[in-house]
């Protein structure tokens, strides 16, 4: 079968959307026609270079789709059911799985490392060179092939569009809240970060009941976007100091909890210095490979702070996606504002500029 898809041939260049072949699925994998897929900062990661993946590949692991075929054995999906894509596989039987960490599952880690499925092999083709799956799923492909246990049956009356953004922003930003912090009501919050999974923290936290959430950005007009969506103070932060006005905000405390969506060391430091006593920090962020962060040891131990972090929200998505696409319909989750624009697949490149320039809170490509 033939696909339109967004290859990386090399980092630090553009994707170059081409047509390739797609193999039919194996036992035990599922075929599915990709309608929408989100641009995410972690593509964006890979494309520069600056995190580390298995190429060529086709990127992508934000979507949603129809099911087309389906290899022997299959029996959660069938053709023509609607679904979004995980892109951590998990065992169901580790310890990881056993302990609601799914993400954590090394099952999905060899997958995430090798860009080829469990057999060892990949199912795409570019003029007869193997191409490489990203995360299990590559989204930017018109039509890919994934595990079973990749893909999560969704309702067909959700939009592909929205359906698209729970499977990583909102999951992930939601659920770091929900699941990493276990936030309880009157508790205080600062989200370095309010692109696409920044603004889902900050939901997070007004789901969670927070009293005082403080949004942290460069880009004013992010600032101003995620004011909607329910944080109560903003900083900008090329033009003041984040950390002294969050202390100012609290007066002199410090907030019980930091999320860091940014993935910089700057940011995470930032984020630790912001704490109150006992308070914790978050990274929700990814990295670059080999970042490092130097911290003062002493609130270690003389405040109790605590820096951890979070994969996929710490989510279980078979479990926490219904309930998210619940609350989106109960009007308690907003999805709708969250879209800010789509672009066809030929686009992708203009679309992740705009993300750069902090013109979207996220966006989608189309096939």
């Amino acid at each position: 079968m033939k696909s339109r898809a967004a290859i990386l041939f090399e980092p630090g260049k553009k994707l170059n959307v081409c047509e390739v072949d797609v193999s039919d699925p194996c036992p035990g994998e599922v075929r599915v026609q990709m309608k929408a897929a989100g641009v995410c900062h972690t593509d964006l990661s890979v494309m520069t270079g600056h995190l580390k993946a298995p190429i060529p590949g086709i990127l992508g692991h934000e979507g949603a789709g129809v099911v087309v075929d389906v290899g022997e054995g299959v029996t959660s999906v069938n053709v023509g059911d609607h679904i979004i894509p995980l892109w951590r596989l998990s065992c169901g039987s580790c310890e990881y799985c056993s302990e609601s960490r799914p993400a954590l599952c090394p099952v999905g880690t060899e997958i995430r490392a090798s860009g080829r499925l469990q057999d060892g092999t990949s199912r795409f083709r570019y003029k007869g060179q193997e191409i490489l799956h990203f995360a299990g799923v590559s989204a930017f492909s018109n039509y890919t092939v994934l595990p079973e246990g990749s893909v999560l049956k969704i309702p067909k009356d959700l939009p592909f569009e929205l359906a698209a953004l729970l499977g990583c922003s909102v999951i992930t930003g939601v659920g770091s809240v929900i699941n990493t912090a276990s936030l309880k009501p009157g508790r205080t919050v600062a989200v370095f970060g309010v692109g696409g999974v920044g603004v889902n923290i900050v939901q997070g936290a007004v789901l969670s009941g927070a009293k005082q959430i403080i949004a942290v950005d460069r880009h004013d007009m992010r600032l101003e976007q995620v004011r909607e969506f329910g944080a109560t103070h903003t900083i900008n932060a090329s033009k003041e100091n984040p950390v002294k006005t969050i202390h100012d905000f609290t007066q002199g405390r410090g907030v019980d909890f930091a999320f860091e969506a940014v993935g910089l060391p700057d940011t995470i430091q930032q984020a630790y210095d912001s704490l109150a006593k006992r308070g914790t920090a978050i990274v929700v962020g990814i990295p670059a490979n080999g970042a490092k962060v130097t911290l003062t040891a002493l609130p270690f131990a003389f405040e109790e702070r605590v820096l951890t972090g979070s994969l996929y929200g710490s989510a279980v998505p078979r479990n926490d996606i219904p309930r998210m696409i619940d609350l989106y319909k109960t009007g308690k989750l907003e999805l709708n504002k969250l879209l800010t624009r789509s672009y066809p697949i030929e686009q992708i490149n203009e679309a992740y500029e705009a993300m750069e320039a902090g013109e979207t809170l996220r966006s989608v490509v189309t096939f």
